[in-house]
């Protein structure tokens, strides 16, 4: 597709995601929804938008869209991504975010009971975008309103994450809301559950000026230092729309976001009534994922990186019990709904923390080395080097079980492992490895994905 990527549409506000698009998008996912629904039933469609400068705008022209295509739109103002997909279960939805991108950008993404759009939905929306949209009949256009959805989904957040771990009473935690809509959320959910919360960078401006709308070790150095003196038991840190999440241990260094994907699934898994627990995640997560999964007896499931939720339903198509499904950074809690939800995250950890203290946890977790290398492809060459890949990696490690569903990984018998998948934006294929001797692993890899390539060119 076009328009849509792994994440919605996204792009500079002035030249990609402008209210002529944000109009057009509008039309065709109302008119695509009114015909899904039937001529005689009526849809509506919440909208919402994050804190950037050209939201509003990007607001008014979606609702234009959807009703003047004969959708009826209820809006809701400024909300984290995940309270709009809250705000979406029975319903249709919109979020007008670009999530972590420059303050430039802006985006589009859809939703529909709570889950956003698949491959399928999204691919039916171009096909209208392109074919041509315009109003229904005059005496069909759907109505327009306001509504406040905030403080429905913080008491669901905060009754979900009470299922789990300990109250947090005394637990002190720093929050770094980047500028962005955590600032909405987060600091009062884990009030709410009883923590101390200081704020950083807690007042919603959309020239993201306390640090860049990714949370990442380059970007949250304030947040490092404020903690270094361990003052704290947990830090928190949100991107621009607060579907992501990164954690920090009580003085300021980043925990692998792996790490935290594994104390999460093992929590579920091992709370699961189930008899066959799955934890959907993506080639590129570590085998400690698989590891904790299995010590708490369920199993993993890798899906496409970017597909999540197409994995889930496949998954569940398949009579699987999905109990946890993620990707670095991004948590889809399933028992609560089926968005990807940072303050969900935020609210579960703080009472596992408290439960049990962040050093206690990490523990069991096996953290090895990682690393990840980007080997310079043609686009045209992809393809082949990657059918090559498929034959000559296993030849090259003949111990390891091989997977070649999603790119080709490798797990060898000592729970290292290895993937190659290409680039699906820029001319690379890249290796990601994990090893007590990372360098030793990335390095064979390597050598035999450059005579792939020079095969393949």
């Amino acid at each position: 597709m076009e328009l849509f990527g792994t994440a919605g549409i996204r792009g500079d506000a002035r030249e990609r995601v402008t209210p002529s698009l944000a109009l057009r998008v509008g039309q065709a996912a109302a008119e695509d929804a009114l015909e899904r629904a039937g001529s005689d039933e009526s849809v509506e469609f919440v909208v919402a938008r994050d804190g950037r400068e050209t939201g509003q705008a990007l607001v008014d022209a979606m609702a234009s869209g959807l009703a003047s295509a004969g959708a009826d739109v209820v809006e809701i103002g400024q909300a984290p991504t995940p309270a709009l997909a809250y705000a979406s279960q029975g319903r249709y939805g919109v979020a007008l975010t670009a999530s972590h991108n420059p303050p430039a950008d802006n985006g589009i993404k859809l939703f529909e009971d709570g889950v956003e759009y698949s491959g399928e939905a999204e691919a039916r929306i171009e096909g209208r975008i392109e074919a041509g949209t315009e109003p229904t009949h005059w005496d069909a256009w759907g109505s327009r309103e306001g509504a406040a959805v905030l403080d429905d989904y913080r008491e669901a957040v905060v009754a979900f994450a009470r299922q789990f771990g300990a109250d947090l009473d005394g637990l002190r935690v720093v929050v770094d809301c980047g500028n962005g809509m955590a600032a909405l959320a987060t600091p009062q959910v884990l009030r709410e559950l009883g923590a101390e919360v200081v704020t950083l960078n807690g007042n919603v401006d959309g020239h993201f000026p306390g640090r860049g709308s990714k949370p990442t070790e380059d970007t949250l150095g304030d947040c490092m230092r404020f903690m270094g003196d361990g003052e704290f038991d947990l830090g928190i840190a949100h991107d621009g729309d607060a579907d992501r999440i990164v954690v920090l241990t009580g003085d300021g260094e980043v925990v692998h976001e792996d790490t935290v994907l594994a104390m999460l699934a093992e929590e579920y898994v091992a709370a699961a009534d189930s008899e066959d627990p799955a934890v959907v995640t993506t080639p590129n997560a570590s085998a400690r994922i698989d590891e904790r999964v299995r010590a708490a007896g369920g199993r993993v499931e890798r899906v496409a990186l970017g597909y999540l939720h197409d994995g889930i339903a496949d998954a569940r198509a398949g009579g699987a019990d999905v109990a946890f499904a993620a990707e670095p950074w991004k948590h889809v809690h399933t028992r609560f709904g089926g968005w990807i939800d940072g303050v969900a995250s935020a609210a579960v950890l703080a009472r596992l923390v408290a439960e049990i203290p962040l050093a206690q946890r990490r523990e069991p977790i096996q953290e090895r080395p990682y690393r990840k290398v980007s080997v310079p492809c043609a686009d045209d060459a992809k393809v082949d080097a990657m059918a090559r890949l498929a034959e000559t990696l296993p030849e090259r490690f003949p111990e390891a079980n091989v997977d070649d569903e999603y790119g080709v990984r490798l797990e060898l018998p000592d729970a290292s492992w290895v993937l190659v998948r290409p680039s699906g934006t820029e001319p690379y294929l890249r290796i990601y490895a994990e090893s007590e001797d990372v360098e030793t692993l990335s390095e064979a890899a390597r050598t035999v994905v450059e005579d792939a390539i020079a095969d393949a060119e």
